[in-house]
């Protein structure tokens, strides 16, 4: 335990000065606009808590006609101006729109509930008080919001049939696969979260309960922290949202550490009325972050247009355009696909050959970074993390490799692990890496995903079946791919007992092997 409390005290005064840094900064930027019809007032959420909000109106808004309402919760740990600047664009559009703090964060009241029902319940009322208090247009209203706005906004479309359209920016559709993938804790992704709420809002006992059964692996507590996790997520009430016909534009960054891809783009198959996805390169929220200082930016673009389309009816392309739209992080321009399933339409497989046993509870060096940097990094200057593949420690690492590529691979969508595996202890985790190799055996990782398993028998095999997460990266001619496993990745909270061993094996009647998805060439 003592590893993972220096773990969050580090993560947490980053996710703490970046929340006060970015606040700040959003805060000044649009004060030259506060001239332009902004309101600031008080509005009264479920159990009479006070939400702070903001409401911008479009020029020349005097009550006689009706405008379309946008309603923008805000995000983890910012304050209600985070949305100024692009609430003043969608007020020049000719929304009406109302921005407000969660309830538990900065000046609005309740605490934490992390879009549990007060949540849901707050998002109607706001919406209630924009229809009595401005010239709202009940049958066209639509939510929005970046992270912890993002999925407060698909979850009270769910549940409330009002909120016709949707742009779910870095959010999250599935809380448990995000934070809790692989049954596996991303310690670094929960930490920046407690952290943030520590320092800018007050935490209700039940979330300070759920942080600490995460923390302390409590398996006893496994069962009411998915639950937990459940009630909050939209995919458990996504036949709601279809059966609404909600559009839902769903927007998410490759690197996400803290809502990785594949729950969104599994979410999104799930998804029967009008939807689009769009994925890029980068970390939690930095594809919208220029967008909230008003700076020209395709996330916000796309998000405007979607609203243009489905509240306003402008026939502006965006319903014919193919709805899955893809940035690799190797180039420079968008992929379109007229669904997931085509992302990844061929598929080629590295086997996973032999025998090989690893020693467990030491980082061997392939890791999958820090949580914010490493991505940030890839994203502006293609600089993901690396390893010397030839160089790691093969008593700790299991390794295979493809043979050279004569042509690029683009890999496109969610590589996938089959192996079988032998433990010494009943209880374990692995990580598994995908790098890609150059010709000095620099691997940069192209994808990684945790895997623990609790209750095996030792000495008995099982079958490890691990989806890695999702991404569109494209190898050189001439490079190797190599699937690293080891047993400690500083992302993650690991189970391996003292002196755990894990041996990989391939049996004649099921061979181990990961199955790489690539575009057709």
């Amino acid at each position: 335990m003592g590893h993972h409390r220096k773990a969050l005290r580090t993560t947490a005064a980053g996710a703490v000065s970046a929340t006060l840094i970015a606040g700040s900064a959003l805060g000044l930027a649009p004060t030259a606009q506060a001239a332009t019809g902004i309101r600031f007032v008080d509005i009264t959420g479920d159990g009479g808590a006070v939400l702070k909000a903001n409401v911008i109106t479009p020029a020349g808004a005097d009550g006689t006609r009706r405008h379309p309402l946008l309603v923008l919760p805000t995000s983890w740990g910012l304050p209600q101006v985070e949305y100024l600047a692009q609430a003043q664009k969608l007020a020049n559009s000719g929304y009406i729109v109302v921005s407000y703090n969660v309830r538990g964060f900065w000046q609005s009241g309740g605490e934490i509930e992390v879009a549990g029902p007060p949540d849901i319940a707050d998002a109607s009322r706001v919406i209630d008080w924009a229809l009595a208090n401005t010239p709202a247009d009940a049958q066209h209203i639509g939510m929005a919001g970046v992270s912890y706005g993002a999925g407060i906004s698909l979850l009270a479309a769910a549940h409330d049939k009002r909120v016709k359209a949707v742009a779910s920016l870095s959010g999250w559709a599935d809380l448990i696969d995000s934070i809790y993938s692989g049954r596996t804790q991303h310690v670094q992704a929960a930490g920046l979260l407690d952290g943030a709420s520590l320092v800018t809002g007050r935490q209700s006992a039940e979330l300070r309960q759920i942080f600490d059964n995460f923390y302390a692996s409590n398996l006893a507590k496994e069962p009411e922290i998915v639950a937990w996790g459940k009630k909050r997520s939209a995919a458990t009430y996504v036949d709601q949202l279809n059966k609404n016909d909600t559009a839902v534009m769903l927007a998410n960054a490759w690197g996400d550490t803290i809502f990785p891809p594949n729950q969104y783009t599994d979410f999104y198959e799930k998804l029967t009325g009008p939807k689009r996805l769009e994925m890029r390169p980068g970390d939690h929220a930095t594809a919208e972050v220029t967008g909230l200082f008003g700076l020209p930016n395709d996330v916000w673009t796309d998000t405007e247009r979607w609203f243009d389309h489905y509240l306003q009816g402008e026939d502006n392309g965006i319903d014919r355009e193919r709805p899955v739209r893809l940035k690799s992080r190797s180039s420079g321009g968008y992929e379109g696909y007229p669904d997931w399933k085509s992302v990844g339409a061929t598929r080629k497989k590295i086997a996973l050959a032999g025998t090989t046993t690893i020693r467990a509870n030491v980082d061997s060096g392939a890791n999958g970074g820090v949580v914010f940097l490493s991505s940030i990094l890839d994203q502006v200057a293609q600089l993901p993390p690396v390893a010397s593949i030839p160089l790691l420690p093969r008593r700790w690492t299991a390794v295979w490799q493809s043979g050279k590529y004569a042509t690029a691979q683009r890999v496109r969508g969610t590589a996938k692990m089959h192996t079988t595996l032998t433990p010494t202890k009943e209880s374990g985790t692995l990580v598994a890496y995908l790098y890609d190799v150059g010709p000095l055996g620099l691997g940069k990782l192209v994808s990684n995903a945790p895997y623990t398993f609790h209750g095996q028998t030792p000495g008995k095999p099982f079958d490890v079946d691990l989806e890695l997460f999702s991404t569109a990266y494209d190898v050189p001619a001439g490079h190797r791919l190599a699937l690293v496993v080891d047993t400690v990745d500083p992302l993650y909270v690991e189970h391996n007992p003292t002196g755990a061993q894990l041996t990989f094996s391939s049996p004649a009647n099921d061979p181990s092997c990961v199955s790489i998805p690539v575009r057709e060439q």
